[in-house]
C-alpha cells in the first residue's frame, strides 16, 4: 500500500488523509520496532513507599511543610510543572486520536503511547506524595485548574504539523525530566525521572523517523511544517497556572532554557534528519528551509545572550551567599 511521492514538477499538496494512508506502513514498522526495544517497568518499584505517612485531613495525619521535602527548591518547581504537564494526558489522547485515528497501526500506536504516558503521571504523583516532595493541596488545586481548562494544540489543524511538533516535544520532555532529576537533590527522584526519560526518548525516535519519511513523500509541505513548529514552539504545559514564572526559574536553574532548547532539542532532530541539507525542494520548501536556518541562527545568538545574563545573575547570587556566610 505504499504510495509513491509526487514528482517534483507536480507540487499538489498532500491531504491529511492521503498522508495518513501513505505513512501507515512506516507507522506499523516503527510500532513493531518500538515494541521490541521498549522494556516493561513497574511504577510502584520507583516509589519509596516506606517513607510514606498520613497527611492531615480525614486520616488525621501530619500536615505538609516545606522542610519535609528532600528535593531542592528548583526541583520542586520543575516536578510540579512536569507532573501537571503529564496530567493532561486525556486531552493529548483526544488530540492525537482525532488526528491519527483509532484504527490500524495508527490507532494501535495512539493507544500504546497513551498507556505508556499514563505510567509517567502515576509514578510521579506517587513519588511526590509518598516522599512529601511538594504541597499536596496546592498540587491538587493546580491539577484541577489546569485540567479543567483542557488543552488545544497549536498544531491541531494539520497532521504534518502535529508529527513535526511531537518529534521535538518528546525530546524536550525527555530533557526536562532528565535535568529535573539531576537537579532534584534526591537519588530516588533522579532514578525515577531517568526511567521516564527513557520512554520519552523512544517516543521521540518513533515520531522523528516518521517525520523523516514525511520528508521523502512531501518535502515542501514537511519543510514548511517543521519551520512553523520550530519558530512557534511552545511546551504543552504552557497553560499551567504560574507557568511563566516557573519556566523562568527552570531556565535559570539549568533545567530548560534557550541554550538547552537550541542545543539539545532542536539541533539533534534537525541534524539527524539533515533538514537544512535537503535538496530538490520547490519554491515553498526552499523558502521554509531558508527561514528555518535564519531562525536557528537567531536563536543561537539569543541563547548566547541568555547564557551571559544567567551567568551574571548566578555570580551575584554566589557573591551574596558568600557575604552572608562571612557575616554569620
Amino acid at each position: 500500500m505504499t504510495i509513491a511521492p509526487l514528482r517534483h514538477h507536480a507540487r499538489a499538496a498532500w491531504s491529511d488523509s492521503r498522508l495518513l494512508y501513505a505513512l501507515e506502513e512506516v507507522v506499523e514498522a516503527e510500532l513493531n520496532r518500538h515494541l521490541k526495544v521498549a522494556k516493561e517497568w513497574m511504577p510502584h518499584e520507583y516509589v519509596p513507599w516506606s517513607d510514606g505517612r498520613n497527611f492531615d485531613g480525614v486520616m488525621g495525619g501530619e500536615a505538609w511543610a516545606p522542610e519535609q521535602s528532600k528535593v531542592t527548591d528548583i526541583g520542586r518547581t520543575a516536578l510540579v510543572v512536569n507532573l501537571l504537564t503529564e496530567d493532561n494526558l486525556p486531552s493529548y489522547h483526544h488530540e492525537i486520536a482525532s488526528l491519527f485515528g483509532r484504527d490500524g497501526a495508527w490507532g494501535t500506536w495512539v493507544h500504546r503511547w497513551t498507556a505508556e504516558e499514563g505510567r509517567h503521571g502515576i509514578v510521579m504523583r506517587d513519588y511526590l506524595l509518598t516522599s512529601r516532595a511538594v504541597d499536596p493541596v496546592a498540587l491538587e488545586r493546580f491539577r484541577m485548574q489546569h485540567m479543567s481548562e483542557g488543552f488545544e494544540s497549536d498544531n491541531r489543524h494539520s497532521m504534518l504539523h502535529s508529527v513535526a511538533y511531537v518529534a521535538f516535544q518528546e525530546l524536550a520532555t525527555r530533557i526536562s525530566h532528565r535535568n529535573t532529576g539531576h537537579h532534584s537533590g534526591d537519588p530516588v527522584c533522579d532514578r525515577m525521572l531517568a526511567r521516564i526519560a527513557t520512554d520519552e526518548n523512544l517516543h521521540m525516535v518513533f515520531y522523528r523517523n516518521l517525520l523523516g519519511k514525511a520528508f521523502e513523500l512531501a518535502p515542501d509541505q514537511t519543510m514548511s511544517a517543521v519551520r512553523d513548529v520550530v519558530v512557534g514552539f511552545r511546551m504543552p504545559g504552557h497553560g499551567i497556572p504560574g507557568f511563566e514564572r516557573a519556566a523562568a526559574q527552570m531556565a535559570i536553574g539549568g533545567i530548560y532554557n534557550l541554550r538547552i532548547h537550541h542545543d539539545d532539542v532542536l539541533q539533534p532532530v534537525l541534524r539527524f534528519l539533515k533538514v537544512l541539507e535537503i535538496t530538490g525542494l520547490g519554491p515553498e520548501g526552499l523558502r521554509a528551509q531558508e527561514e528555518l536556518g535564519l531562525f536557528m541562527g537567531g536563536l543561537d545568538a539569543e541563547a548566547t545572550k541568555f547564557d551571559e545574563r544567567r551567568e551574571a545573575l548566578l555570580a551575584r547570587r554566589r557573591a551574596r551567599a558568600e557575604q552572608a556566610a562571612e557575616q554569620a
